[in-house]
C-alpha cells in the first residue's frame, strides 16, 4: 500500500493521446489503478434528438479480464449491473460540463477500460474521460466540424471515506475494502472558478456518519479534486484553452458603430465578430413588418451561413407625428441604405411645420439565434424628442437628432459614448438579453 498521509492523494499521471485512432485518448493512473479513457465522435444521434440540432454525449465503462488479481469475466451481451451503474454515472457526470447544442447533431462516447483495479476505478473514469473528451474537442474545432466549444465546465472526481475512523482521500483498495464509509464526489468548475457538486455517492459501510463527518469528507474530497484539475490542465497543455472558450457571435451588420456598441455590452460573454467577418458579405432583404420580425430574418439567415450564435439587431426611430415613421425603414428612408445625412435632412423636412415637443422613441429589438434552440427576442425604447436641427457630431443615424429624455435631453450625437450606453434602446434591450441568458433561456 502506498504510503502517505490521509489527506494525500496517490500519485497521479495523465498521459494524453495513448493510442491513435480516438479522437482523444488518455491514460490515467491515480497509484496502480490504470484506466485508459477515449473518445470518438460519430455523426447522428439517438432518435429522441434527431432533429433538434443538438448533440449527445454517451459513456461505456469495463474492467478487463486481467485487471484484478482473480480474471474478471468479459461482458456479455448484458453488462454485469456494477458496470452498467458506473458508465451511466461516467456519462452523467461528463454531460455536466458540456453545453450540447454546441456540438451540432453529432454523439460523442467515451470508452473508460480499466487495466488495472486498486480502486477508485469509478473516479479515475470520469477525470480521465474528461480529458479525452477535450482532446476530441479541440480536434473538431481544429478540423473545423464545430465552431464553439461545447465544454463550459471543468469535471474531476475523487473518492473519499473513512477508515479507521480517520477521514481519508482518494482510497486505494486495501482502504476501501475495510472504509467505515465510502464516497465518491464528482464536481464541476464554471469559468468564474465556482465548484459545484454534480453528484454525491456515500454509504455507510461499517457505521453511519455524522454531518460533521460529512462536511469533512466533503471539503476532503474538494481539496483533491482541485488538485486533480490541475493535472488535467497540465496534461492538456494548449488544449485546454476550449475549456470555458467563449463562443462566437456573429453580429448581422455591416455598422462598425453598432458592433462596437455590441461588443462593449456583451463582450465578457462572446467573442464577437460582425457578418463580414464570418464570411457573409451580402445583404438580407428585411421583409419583415416589425422590428422584431427583421431581427430574427436577419439572425436566422446569418446563422444558417455561419453555423454558430448570431445576433441581430433591428432598430429604428418611431416619431409619433409622422404616425411611427420611419419605423423599419430608417435606415433607408430616403431611399438608400444606410444615408444617415439624407434620412435626416428628410426626417427634417417632414418636421418643418410641426411644434415641439417632436416626441419620438428608438426602439431596438434584438434576436439571439442558437444552434439547437429556439429563437430569444427582446425588445426595448429610449424616448425623447426630435430636435430642430443637428447637434453633436457623436454616434451615427439619427443620434445627432434625437433628445434622450434620459440625458436631460441631450442628443445621442453630442453625448459621450458610456452615457449613451446606459440608456440607449439597444442597451437596454441587450440588458434584457443578458437577464434572459442568466436565466438559462
Amino acid at each position: 500500500m502506498e504510503q502517505r498521509k490521509n489527506n494525500a492523494l496517490r500519485k497521479i499521471k495523465i498521459t494524453p493521446d495513448f493510442t491513435e485512432m480516438a479522437a482523444g485518448s488518455v491514460l490515467i493512473e491515480c497509484g496502480r489503478t490504470r484506466v485508459l479513457c477515449t473518445a470518438s465522435v460519430v455523426e447522428g444521434v439517438p432518435p429522441f434528438k434527431k432533429g433538434t440540432g443538438s448533440g449527445w454525449l454517451t459513456a461505456e465503462y469495463a474492467m478487463l479480464p486481467g485487471s484484478t488479481n482473480r480474471r474478471k469475466e468479459r461482458d456479455g451481451i448484458k453488462k454485469d449491473g456494477r458496470s452498467v451503474e458506473i458508465q451511466r454515472l461516467v456519462g452523467r457526470s461528463i454531460r455536466a460540463a458540456v453545453d450540447l447544442t454546441r456540438l451540432g447533431e453529432r454523439t460523442i462516447y467515451l470508452d473508460c477500460d480499466v487495466l488495472q483495479a486498486d480502486g477508485g476505478t469509478r473516479t479515475a473514469s470520469i477525470t480521465g474521460a474528461f480529458v479525452a473528451l477535450t482532446i476530441a474537442v479541440d480536434k473538431l474545432i481544429k478540423q473545423g466540424l464545430i465552431v464553439d466549444s461545447p465544454i463550459i465546465r471543468q469535471v474531476a472526481a475523487v473518492s473519499v471515506g473513512i477508515v479507521d475512523d480517520v477521514p481519508t482521500l482518494d482510497l486505494e483498495y486495501a482502504q476501501d475494502s475495510r472504509a467505515q464509509v465510502d464516497m465518491n464526489v464528482i464536481m464541476a468548475k464554471d469559468e468564474k472558478g465556482n465548484l459545484d457538486f454534480v453528484e454525491v455517492q456515500g454509504t455507510g459501510e461499517g457505521r453511519s456518519f455524522s454531518r460533521k463527518e460529512l462536511d469533512k469528507l466533503l471539503n476532503l474530497a474538494e481539496s483533491g479534486i482541485k488538485q486533480l484539475m490541475k493535472k488535467q490542465h497540465g496534461a492538456l497543455g494548449d488544449r485546454a484553452e476550449v475549456i470555458f472558450k467563449k463562443p462566437r457571435l456573429a453580429v448581422a451588420t455591416h455598422n462598425f458603430g453598432k458592433l462596437k456598441e455590441i461588443r462593449a455590452l456583451l463582450g465578457d460573454r462572446y467573442d464577437i465578430i460582425s457578418a463580414d467577418q464570418a464570411g457573409m458579405t451580402e445583404d438580407v432583404d428585411e421583409t419583415g413588418e416589425t422590428f422584431a420580425d427583421n431581427a430574427r430574418i436577419k439572425a436566422e439567415a446569418l446563422m444558417r451561413f455561419a453555423a454558430c450564435a448570431t445576433l441581430a439587431d433591428d432598430s429604428g426611430l418611431m416619431v409619433d407625428a409622422l404616425g411611427g415613421r420611419p419605423g423599419v425603414h430608417s435606415a433607408r428612408y430616403a431611399g438608400v441604405h444606410g444615408d444617415d445625412e439624407a434620412n435626416n435632412d428628410k426626417l427634417l423636412k417632414e418636421l418643418e411645420n410641426v411644434p415641439a415637443p417632436r416626441t419620438a422613441r428608438f426602439v431596438s429589438a434584438l434576436c439571439l439565434c442558437r444552434p439547437g434552440r429556439e429563437p430569444l427576442t427582446v425588445e426595448a425604447a429610449c424616448e425623447g424628442e426630435i430636435a430642430f436641427e443637428r447637434i453633436g457630431t457623436g454616434g451615427f443615424g439619427y443620434d445627432p437628432l434625437f433628445k434622450c429624455y434620459e440625458l436631460d435631453g441631450r442628443t445621442f450625437g453630442e453625448a459621450p459614448d458610456h452615457d449613451k450606453q446606459q440608456v440607449s434602446h439597444r442597451a437596454k434591450a441587450i440588458a434584457l438579453l443578458r437577464e434572459a441568458l442568466e436565466r438559462g433561456e
